[in-house]
Protein backbone atom coordinates (compact mmCIF):
# COMPACT_ATOMS: atom_id res chain seq x y z
CA UNK A 1 0.00 0.00 0.00
CA UNK A 2 1.49 3.33 -1.06
CA UNK A 3 1.56 6.22 1.34
CA UNK A 4 0.09 9.54 0.26
CA UNK A 5 2.60 11.32 2.45
CA UNK A 6 6.10 9.80 2.60
CA UNK A 7 6.55 11.43 6.02
CA UNK A 8 3.58 9.49 7.39
CA UNK A 9 5.12 6.68 9.39
CA UNK A 10 1.81 5.22 10.54
CA UNK A 11 2.27 2.04 12.47
CA UNK A 12 5.89 2.81 13.34
CA UNK A 13 7.03 3.86 16.78
CA UNK A 14 7.68 7.52 17.40
CA UNK A 15 11.28 8.72 17.44
CA UNK A 16 12.99 8.03 20.73
CA UNK A 17 15.82 9.58 22.60
CA UNK A 18 19.13 7.99 21.65
CA UNK A 19 22.24 8.49 23.75
CA UNK A 20 25.43 8.04 21.76
CA UNK A 21 28.94 7.83 23.19
CA UNK A 22 31.97 9.13 21.30
CA UNK A 23 34.95 7.67 23.21
CA UNK A 24 38.61 8.56 22.92
CA UNK A 25 41.68 9.97 24.58
CA UNK A 26 41.40 13.32 22.75
CA UNK A 27 45.01 14.20 23.63
CA UNK A 28 44.53 16.78 22.23
CA UNK A 29 41.16 17.30 20.56
CA UNK A 30 41.53 17.99 16.82
CA UNK A 31 39.26 19.47 14.17
CA UNK A 32 38.72 15.90 12.95
CA UNK A 33 37.23 15.04 16.34
CA UNK A 34 35.09 18.19 16.24
CA UNK A 35 33.83 17.19 12.78
CA UNK A 36 32.56 13.88 14.19
CA UNK A 37 31.06 15.60 17.27
CA UNK A 38 29.27 18.15 15.09
CA UNK A 39 27.77 15.54 12.79
CA UNK A 40 26.85 13.16 15.64
CA UNK A 41 25.09 16.02 17.45
CA UNK A 42 22.74 16.28 14.48
CA UNK A 43 22.02 12.53 14.38
CA UNK A 44 21.48 11.68 18.04
CA UNK A 45 19.44 13.32 20.77
CA UNK A 46 22.35 13.21 23.21
CA UNK A 47 26.06 12.78 22.56
CA UNK A 48 28.50 12.04 25.35
CA UNK A 49 32.15 12.63 24.55
CA UNK A 50 33.67 9.94 26.74
CA UNK A 51 37.20 10.86 27.71
CA UNK A 52 39.35 7.87 28.54
CA UNK A 53 41.17 8.45 31.83
CA UNK A 54 43.72 5.71 31.30
CA UNK A 55 45.13 3.49 28.62
CA UNK A 56 47.83 0.87 28.59
CA UNK A 57 49.30 2.04 25.31
CA UNK A 58 49.49 5.85 25.54
CA UNK A 59 51.18 8.44 27.69
CA UNK A 60 49.04 11.54 27.79
CA UNK A 61 50.44 15.01 27.15
CA UNK A 62 47.51 16.59 28.99
CA UNK A 63 45.92 15.49 32.27
CA UNK A 64 42.34 14.25 32.41
CA UNK A 65 41.28 17.58 33.93
CA UNK A 66 43.02 19.57 31.18
CA UNK A 67 41.50 17.47 28.41
CA UNK A 68 38.04 17.75 29.99
CA UNK A 69 38.35 21.54 30.20
CA UNK A 70 39.57 21.82 26.59
CA UNK A 71 36.69 19.71 25.29
CA UNK A 72 34.15 21.62 27.39
CA UNK A 73 35.30 24.90 25.80
CA UNK A 74 34.95 23.46 22.31
CA UNK A 75 31.55 21.76 22.74
CA UNK A 76 29.91 24.80 24.36
CA UNK A 77 27.91 25.60 21.17
CA UNK A 78 26.36 22.11 21.16
CA UNK A 79 23.50 21.93 23.70
CA UNK A 80 23.04 18.17 23.31
CA UNK A 81 26.73 17.30 23.77
CA UNK A 82 28.54 16.84 27.06
CA UNK A 83 31.93 15.47 28.07
CA UNK A 84 32.53 12.94 30.84
CA UNK A 85 35.67 11.07 31.82
CA UNK A 86 35.54 7.34 32.41
CA UNK A 87 37.80 4.46 33.36
CA UNK A 88 37.37 0.76 32.73
CA UNK A 89 35.40 -0.92 29.99
CA UNK A 90 33.63 1.31 27.50
CA UNK A 91 30.63 -1.01 27.40
CA UNK A 92 30.21 -0.75 31.18
CA UNK A 93 30.33 3.03 30.92
CA UNK A 94 27.86 3.09 28.00
CA UNK A 95 25.37 0.97 29.92
CA UNK A 96 25.80 3.08 33.07
CA UNK A 97 24.54 6.14 31.18
CA UNK A 98 21.94 4.19 29.17
CA UNK A 99 23.72 4.76 25.87
CA UNK A 100 22.72 2.50 22.99
CA UNK A 101 25.23 3.72 20.41
CA UNK A 102 29.02 3.93 20.30
CA UNK A 103 30.43 6.31 17.70
CA UNK A 104 33.77 5.52 16.13
CA UNK A 105 35.48 7.79 13.66
CA UNK A 106 37.28 6.36 10.66
CA UNK A 107 39.94 8.29 8.76
CA UNK A 108 41.17 5.69 6.31
CA UNK A 109 40.81 2.02 5.53
CA UNK A 110 43.81 1.39 7.78
CA UNK A 111 41.63 2.32 10.80
CA UNK A 112 38.96 -0.19 9.88
CA UNK A 113 40.64 -3.44 10.92
CA UNK A 114 41.30 -2.27 14.49
CA UNK A 115 37.89 -0.57 14.79
CA UNK A 116 36.11 -3.66 13.43
CA UNK A 117 37.86 -5.83 16.02
CA UNK A 118 36.89 -3.43 18.82
CA UNK A 119 33.28 -3.17 17.59
CA UNK A 120 33.00 -6.95 17.46
CA UNK A 121 34.34 -7.31 21.00
CA UNK A 122 32.07 -4.53 22.29
CA UNK A 123 29.10 -6.29 20.67
CA UNK A 124 30.10 -9.52 22.42
CA UNK A 125 30.26 -7.67 25.76
CA UNK A 126 27.11 -5.60 25.19
CA UNK A 127 24.89 -6.84 22.34
CA UNK A 128 22.36 -4.10 23.10
CA UNK A 129 24.90 -1.35 22.27
CA UNK A 130 25.48 -0.71 18.57
CA UNK A 131 28.66 0.71 17.05
CA UNK A 132 28.23 3.33 14.35
CA UNK A 133 31.22 4.19 12.17
CA UNK A 134 31.47 7.74 10.88
CA UNK A 135 33.94 8.70 8.20
CA UNK A 136 35.71 11.92 9.01
CA UNK A 137 35.54 14.72 6.46
CA UNK A 138 38.08 14.18 3.69
CA UNK A 139 40.01 17.30 4.67
CA UNK A 140 40.78 15.66 8.05
CA UNK A 141 41.51 12.14 6.80
CA UNK A 142 45.24 12.48 7.58
CA UNK A 143 44.77 14.15 10.95
CA UNK A 144 45.50 12.58 14.33
CA UNK A 145 46.36 13.82 17.80
CA UNK A 146 49.82 12.27 17.38
CA UNK A 147 50.47 14.32 14.25
CA UNK A 148 49.29 17.51 16.00
CA UNK A 149 51.65 16.83 18.91
CA UNK A 150 54.58 16.19 16.57
CA UNK A 151 54.02 19.33 14.51
CA UNK A 152 53.51 21.49 17.62
CA UNK A 153 56.65 20.11 19.29
CA UNK A 154 58.70 21.05 16.22
CA UNK A 155 57.30 24.58 16.09
CA UNK A 156 54.97 24.01 13.14
CA UNK A 157 51.65 25.76 12.61
CA UNK A 158 48.71 23.76 13.98
CA UNK A 159 46.09 26.51 13.70
CA UNK A 160 44.30 24.69 10.88
CA UNK A 161 44.32 21.39 12.81
CA UNK A 162 42.86 22.25 16.22
CA UNK A 163 39.99 24.40 17.50
CA UNK A 164 40.85 28.07 18.11
CA UNK A 165 39.60 27.82 21.70
CA UNK A 166 42.41 25.40 22.66
CA UNK A 167 45.18 26.30 20.19
CA UNK A 168 47.24 28.43 22.59
CA UNK A 169 47.04 25.85 25.37
CA UNK A 170 48.32 23.12 23.05
CA UNK A 171 51.16 25.25 21.66
CA UNK A 172 52.06 26.42 25.18
CA UNK A 173 52.41 22.85 26.40
CA UNK A 174 53.85 21.14 23.35
CA UNK A 175 55.65 23.88 21.43
CA UNK A 176 59.44 24.10 21.36
CA UNK A 177 60.98 25.40 24.55
CA UNK A 178 63.25 28.43 24.17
Amino acid sequence: MARDNPNDLAGESPPRSIVAVYPGSFDPLTLGHVDIIDRASRLFSDVVVALSETTRTKRFSFSTEERLAMIERVIDPYPNVKVVSFGGLLTHFARSIRATVLIRGLRAISDFEYEFQMASMNHTLAPDVETVFMMTATKYSYLSSSIVKEIASLGGNIAHLVPDAIHDQIVGRLGPKS
